[in-house]
Parts: structure tokens; sequence; C-alpha cells
């Protein structure tokens, strides 16, 4: 990188960030999430050398990033909808930012998720399929446009609800998703599957040796719906029964 500090600083707060991340200097970008947390959660392997990753729904690329220092071969990031600014979001800014501020070898393709296959984007042995899938309006196509790019493994991170039917799969629909207030229910929700679903969905498309490696506590959710209630947010009862929860699965042979 040839940015001196100052320069740096000035470029990254110019962009609207989404992930927040250390870039060179100690400089950390001002992002709405905290993707650190969710990587420690996730237990990517120590290693993916020789491997080759595609990182769908990129945004600022934490996760493409992270699999590049972990020795991977080749990374592919892929993004629509952040990268596009649609819906006053992100832009591929904070992306191609970082990626020059780091100096790391990671592609880039603009593509929806629905677009996938292995004519468009090729197969890759480790997919990271994360906070993507409850904000698609058809979630098993999703997963089969997933399943037909990874060779190996999957690490999926996703909303969930009714987390305490064991059986039968089912999952809540936000309709009026359009129309919601943002607080009561986040207006880029369309499905939250319970766990069973999941694995339901997972199997149906060829994957196997389904483990949930990461779920939400009932006293963290309790603790974050009092407090978003004590704040007078609508939303808290749907953060109550909502659970983030996180996957690893290997593609059948």
């Amino acid at each position: 990188m040839t940015m001196d500090a100052e320069t740096l600083r000035d470029r990254v707060s110019a962009v609207n960030w989404f992930q927040k991340m250390e870039l060179p200097y100690g400089i950390i970008t001002n992002g709405e999430v905290e993707p650190n947390r969710t990587l420690r959660r996730l237990r990517l392997p120590e290693s993916f050398a020789g491997r080759e990753v595609l990182d769908i729904g990129a945004w600022d690329g934490f996760y493409s990033f992270e699999a590049k220092r972990r020795g991977a071969a080749r990374v592919l990031a892929t993004d629509s909808f952040a990268w596009s600014g649609e819906g006053d979001w992100t832009t591929q800014a904070g992306f191609l930012l970082a990626r020059e501020a780091l100096s790391l070898d990671v592609e880039a393709q603009f593509i929806d998720v629905m677009e996938l296959s292995p004519e468009s984007v090729g197969m890759f042995d480790d997919v990271l399929f994360i906070g993507v899938l409850y904000h698609l309006r058809d979630p098993i196509t999703a997963l089969e446009r997933v399943a037909s790019v990874t060779r190996d493994r999957l690490f999926f991170e996703t909303e969930t609800s009714l987390s305490w039917l064991p059986s039968p799969a089912t999952a809540i629909y936000y309709p009026s998703r359009l129309k919601a207030p943002r607080g009561a229910v986040d207006t880029s929700n369309c499905y939250a599957p319970n766990p069973a679903a999941l694995r339901s969905m997972l199997r149906a498309v060829g994957f196997g040796d389904i483990r949930i490696v990461y779920r939400q506590s009932l006293p963290w959710r309790v603790a974050r719906s009092a407090v978003l209630g004590l704040r007078g947010n609508a939303g808290w009862l749907n953060r109550f029964r909502s659970q983030r929860i996180l996957i690893h699965a290997r593609k059948e042979s």
C-alpha cells in the first residue's frame, strides 16, 4: 500500500461502511456491525491453504479478506444489493478501498445469489454464506444456487425463529416487509425459518453433516429484548423470538 495514514483516514471517512474492520495504521472503519464477533463464533478453519473460497454477500469484504489471510489460494467476493447502493445502503466503495489498503488479492464479481452457477462464477471448496438467506424471497432456490457452486464445505449464518419447535420444519414469513416500520421488523427481512427447516432445506439441496456450531442463548435474547423495550423500540418482541445461528455443512458426494 502506498497511502499514508492521513490519506487513508480521509478516504475511510468518506465511505458509508457496513462492516467494522481494522485497516493499516490502526484505522477502524465506522461500520454498523462488528463481524469479528461472528468470526469467533463461526469457527472457520485456521488455514484455507490451497483452497478456493467464495464469499456470498460480501459487503465490505471482511470475511473475504480473512479467508485470504488464512492462506486461501483464491477468494472471490460477490454481492449485488449492497454494492449497488440500493435502498440507501452501502456501495462497493468500502470493499474496494479496504482491498487496496490491505493489499490482498481478492477477486470481486457483481452478481446476485440467484445468478450463481458453475458457469457464472466457477466451483469453490469453501463457501461463506453469512447474513443473506433471511433477506431473500426464495430461500430454497437460493440454497440450490449456493449448493451448485460448493465442492465441499459451507459456512452459513442466518436469522431463525421458532427455535423452541424441534419439529415440524416451519418458518415465519413477513408479508408486509415493505410496509413494516423500521424497528418493528427489519424491512429487508423475508423469512425466519426454524432450525428444523434449515436442516431440511440444506439436506434437500445436497448438504450433509449439518452441525449448528453456535446459537444465541436464551439469556442473551432476553437481555437484548429488555434493552430494546426500555428504549421504546417496537421490535423488542421480534428480537426476542429471533435467534442467529451458525452452521457448518458438507456437500454430499
